[in-house]
């Protein structure tokens, strides 16, 4: 049996235990960096399988190192923890049991597909040489980002991984397909929190107040000339804001307006600018119109480069595992993902595993309250992951 078809046959022989750890972590979701049931209930099957804990990492996170019956070089694969503060609107036999948390970012398939790795990895260790390294990364959704507290807790120095891989769950992918871009791949992520400070009281006595919301009203589509006037058109750049508050009434005009948006871009000087530009329209406008304004930029996480070498080596094995058509070329995204950090440091793959099925209805994008998978996205999770990471050993 060659290893493309042994990987395959594990990876089935795994399947329904693997469905089951990825139905119990979607029953019992955790916010970031207090997933500690999840990391317990994961620890407990490793120890049932005969696996040792070798480290553990931001408190929750915890990693596995697997060796071949060779010598070789050392990769790493990552999955994260942690689920989102959002309510759960399927009714599936495994809905969340936690009113207002729900693993609605897929990371509960990304840790299920990374145990059935470690699983289909542990029985074929003739096949390879080297090391694995199978971690378990806390808080991917918050600030600052398990990935970067991980790297400062010396996870890097430790370990040397040649390569990292990753996979993220992708419903615009039919389950069995993949999907790959070296390079540039995804933006930047910063925070941005605005309160403008003017002078409230009764609405039908403007001349008397300083109108917040309209001072708001101005900034926001000041702010907004940045990316069509100011941003250099070859960048890409997002500047949204999803939340304002003001908090007045019909005939009352609020004392303040809080605003909270995002910026994503793909250049770290620009991004620097950016932030600049942002702080000064907000205060000149608000200047020109006679209120007050405090400018918190909360800078997050980095844009994620994909190693052109090890991305086009990965496609090349997924076609292998899966055939051509089942493998497909991505375009760029304005999503952020805190794997960023690990592109500062090593090698890094980072790609999408499709998890739609259009003929059951399965199509919601993640962050979705009814957001779902086709459980054969598990399969196809565990069996090449652990096909990428032989195949990468192989070939360094």
């Amino acid at each position: 049996m060659n290893l493309e078809n042994h990987i395959k046959k594990l990876a089935k022989d795994c399947f329904q235990e693997i469905k089951e750890i990825r139905e119990h972590l979607h029953q019992n979701p955790e916010l970031s960096f207090k997933e500690t049931e999840t990391s317990k209930y994961l620890k407990q099957k490793l120890s049932a399988w005969g696996i040792d804990i070798d480290d553990t990492w931001v408190e929750t996170g915890f990693s596995v190192v697997l060796e071949g019956e060779q010598e070789g070089e050392t990769i790493a694969l990552r999955a994260d923890l942690d689920a989102l503060p959002i309510k759960e609107q399927n009714e599936v036999s495994y809905r969340s049991k936690k009113p207002g948390i729900m693993h609605a970012c897929g990371h509960d398939v990304h840790s299920a597909c990374l145990m059935g790795v470690i699983k289909i990895l542990n029985n074929c260790k003739s096949e390879w040489g080297g090391k694995v390294v199978c971690f378990f990364q806390a808080g991917e959704e918050k600030l600052p980002g398990g990935a970067s507290l991980t790297i400062k807790e010396g996870f890097i120095e430790k370990y040397k991984p040649k390569t990292i891989l990753a996979q993220h769950v992708y419903p615009a992918l039919e389950a069995g397909e993949v999907g790959f871009k070296a390079g540039m791949y995804m933006a930047s992520a910063d925070e941005i929190y605005l309160k403008v400070i003017g002078q409230g009281g009764h609405a039908a006595l403007p001349h008397k107040n300083v109108d917040p919301i309209v001072v708001a009203a101005n900034m926001i589509v000041a702010l907004q000339q940045l990316v069509s006037r100011i941003s250099p058109p070859t960048i890409p750049t997002v500047l949204s804001f999803g939340k304002i508050e003001g908090m007045g009434a019909t005939n009352v005009i609020p004392n303040e307006v809080k605003i909270a948006g995002t910026l994503r871009t793909m250049n770290e000087e620009w991004r620097s600018i950016f932030h600049q530009r942002i702080e000064e329209i907000c205060k000149q406008t608000c200047q020109a119109m006679q209120a007050n304004c405090e400018v918190d930029i909360r800078k997050g996480y980095p844009f994620l480069v994909n190693d052109p070498d090890s991305t086009n080596r990965s496609n090349q094995y997924a076609k292998a595992y899966l055939g051509e058509e089942k493998v497909k070329a991505l375009d760029l995204r304005m999503t952020a993902e805190d794997f960023a950090y690990f592109s500062q440091h090593a090698k890094v793959c980072f790609y999408r595993l499709g998890v739609g099925n259009k003929s059951k209805g399965i199509t919601h994008s993640v962050h979705h309250p009814k957001f779902d998978i086709d459980d054969k996205a598990l399969e196809v999770g565990s069996g090449l992951m652990a096909f990428l990471a032989i195949n990468h050993l192989k070939g360094l």
